[in-house]
């Protein structure tokens, strides 16, 4: 049986070897969803490197997640460094939290100071329509482990630290500006991170609406809670793909996830570029 690795331990593993393959310096991370991973195509690329390729690095094993990271600009004349995650892992394909967060964690020690998190989510919230894009303003991450259960990595953060805001109030304003000088109605709310894979009972969906939850998924809040551990500045955004079950008069399915958010691709990577390039004037 293969010894573990410690998460610390494997993680600095990857660094280094990320760090003997390319030396771009990003300042924005961008974490691409289901069915969002084609905007990666839009960055004027510097460099690529497959997950594969990292020693050690956890590979996704969903469809419609191509698995490897983007350096480059968004911003052609500006020159907006970023790393761009085209495809995530999840936990529910069996990879431990910490394995799940890695990656958050690699662009934050490349230099990335911005986190934008991406998802396809099923909407909860009244009123709420599949095609939907919702800002995410809080979360909730009780279904799943926490990314910072074990050993303390004291070199990211502190043992015990805030989430009172997790979603950083200021990229929240610069996201819907973008989002108004595009024209585009941008719902806001709580995202609820299931364990998955399943999707959700309609009770389960029921009992995420009472607890305030706007839009529910598999992803993104463990990564948000490794981020705001490590100190970067958080924006999320959900596409809603479809109404959660017990709202959907269909059953779900992954590929009529990833055929709605390729629908809405245009608008979304419009919406993405614009929050980038206004990020990019903060920092």
């Amino acid at each position: 049986m293969d010894k573990k690795i410690p998460a610390e331990e494997k993680l600095w593993k990857c660094h280094a070897c990320m760090r003997d393959k390319v030396d771009f310096v990003p300042k924005i991370a961008l974490v691409l969803g289901s069915g969002l991973g084609d905007y990666a195509e839009t960055i004027q690329a510097a460099a690529e490197v497959d997950y594969c390729e990292i020693d050690g690095f956890p590979v996704s094993t969903i469809a419609g997640h191509k698995g490897k990271f983007i350096f480059g600009y968004v911003d052609q004349e500006k020159k907006l460094p970023v790393v761009c995650m085209q495809g995530r892992v999840h936990y529910y394909e069996g990879y431990e939290m910490s394995d799940v967060v890695l990656p958050i964690r690699l662009m934050k020690l490349m230099g990335a100071q911005v986190l934008l998190l991406t998802n396809a989510a099923g909407g909860i919230q009244e009123g709420f329509q599949a095609g939907d894009l919702m800002m995410i303003t809080d979360q909730i991450s009780s279904f799943v482990p926490s990314p910072l259960a074990g050993p303390n990595i004291e070199k990211l953060g502190v043992r015990f630290p805030d989430m009172s805001e997790i979603y950083d109030r200021q990229l929240r304003c610069v996201m819907q500006e973008a989002a108004d000088s595009l024209g585009i109605k941008l719902q806001q709310g709580v995202y609820a991170q299931m364990q998955g894979p399943n999707y959700e009972s309609p009770a389960e969906v029921n009992m995420c609406r009472i607890l305030g939850a706007d839009a529910v998924g598999m992803s993104t809040a463990c990564e948000a809670v490794a981020a705001k551990h490590m100190g970067m500045r958080i924006a999320g955004l959900s596409f809603i793909s479809n109404p959660a079950a017990g709202i959907s008069k269909t059953p779900l399915s992954h590929k009529e996830v990833q055929e709605r958010a390729d629908a809405a691709a245009p608008k979304i990577q419009k919406l993405i570029t614009a929050a980038i390039q206004k990020i990019g004037d903060m920092i």
